[in-house]
């Protein structure tokens, strides 16, 4: 047994090192530099950053690099890593109302307090591949930029307004938010807890869900009411201090998808809220976090729970693409000895079916002959 474990060590030592090999690749092409990935592959670092529940670009780029381009491996690193960091506080809760807003669109009114921003989408392209780019051409500066962002007043404010969709809600002051990462998860959650789950959940898998629940699998009728992507101030309350002392801003994008809601004896029809909110630019994450929030409210708001994306358990223990790559990727390690249980198990229940079979043949041979 001590030989065959030298010998796995050296395996894989051997595996790393080719690894290494092939991460860095041909040698003639230059290696990638990190502030490279940071700024010409930035979706792909805010995605692993706003799974890895991590806002540090450099090393979800770094973590990027190291996964070849794998992004839930890279998740995964930036998770791991997160879990060496001290915790020294918790900021102040964030103002998206007061965003520097670089992108806000809405499906629900065309003319808006301060418009409609387009800012840097995929929404009007051609879905054409650009020569141009695989020739390393230089693209030039927008010929007009916006002196400085601006903040907004949010959608649902007009039709808080009016009184026609659901309050915000006002938390006790000695409530105290949970924390999912120092805190194992228990069902059923309060509404802060499952989204910090929703957040870093993959989003493939909310994508899907929240797809399931417009093709009529929870009936979710969703408009959106808003999506915005800016910079907002983070703040930290500091014991000593009488003022609150700033951290920075960080970039996040934030969705409010406005639904229908018929009313109930406790409250009257008006529109319900589904939110979304992740790191970075990432607004196909949070319409699928919305969505799926908005259907996991349904027990809250007395609605029937007939689909997958209404089952709280099912979406929160399935969407961590983390806990599930782990799941499906241990399958490849060894597993001899269950295996070879398994493998004697059928070979035994064979032998039986076998014995059956002939003893069926020889009782027709018998009654046959009679």
């Amino acid at each position: 047994m001590y030989v065959a474990v030298k010998g796995g060590e050296a395996a894989i030592a051997n595996a790393h090192r080719l690894l290494a090999d092939r991460r860095r690749g041909d040698r003639s092409v230059p290696a990638l530099r990190l502030d490279q990935i940071v700024e010409q592959l930035a979706l792909g670092v805010d995605r692993v950053m706003s799974e890895g529940s991590l806002y540090d670009r450099k090393l979800a780029a770094l973590a990027v690099v190291q996964a070849r381009g794998d992004l839930i491996e890279a998740i995964f690193l930036l998770r791991a890593y997160r879990t060496t960091l001290p915790r020294f506080g918790y900021t102040n809760p964030v103002d998206t109302g007061a965003m520097q807003l670089e992108r806000r669109v809405s499906a629900t009114y065309k003319d808006l307090p301060g418009g409609q921003v387009l800012g840097p989408t995929f929404d009007y392209t051609h879905r054409l591949l650009d020569p141009q780019l695989a020739a390393g051409a230089e693209i030039e500066d927008p010929a007009q930029r916006p002196a400085e962002a601006e903040a907004m007043p949010r959608v649902s404010s007009i039709l808080a307004h009016e009184g026609l969709i659901e309050a915000d809600g006002d938390m006790p002051l000695d409530y105290v938010p949970g924390d999912i990462t120092r805190e194992p998860l228990q069902f059923p959650m309060a509404r802060d807890i499952r989204l910090q789950a929703l957040s870093r959940g993959d989003e493939g898998f909310l994508l899907a869900l929240g797809y399931s629940t417009q093709r009529g699998y929870a009936r979710n009728h969703p408009f959106v009411g808003e999506v915005r992507i800016g910079e907002v101030e983070l703040e930290l309350d500091v014991p000593e201090l009488p003022f609150t002392v700033p951290l920075g801003s960080i970039r996040v994008t934030e969705c409010q998808m406005v639904n229908q809601f018929k009313g109930s004896a406790k409250a009257p029809p008006q529109f319900t809220r589904g939110y979304g909110l992740v790191f970075g630019q990432s607004e196909r994450k949070a319409m699928a976090m919305a969505l799926c929030d908005r259907a996991l409210r349904a027990t809250e708001l007395g609605e029937d729970v007939i689909a997958a994306a209404q089952d709280e358990e099912f979406v929160i223990s399935h969407s961590d693409n983390v806990q599930a790559t782990g799941f499906v990727e241990h399958l490849k390690l060894p597993h001899y000895v269950d295996f070879q249980a398994e493998l004697d198990l059928v070979r035994r229940m064979r032998a039986e079916y076998q014995d059956r079979e002939n003893q069926d043949k020889a009782e027709e041979k018998r009654e046959a002959a009679e």
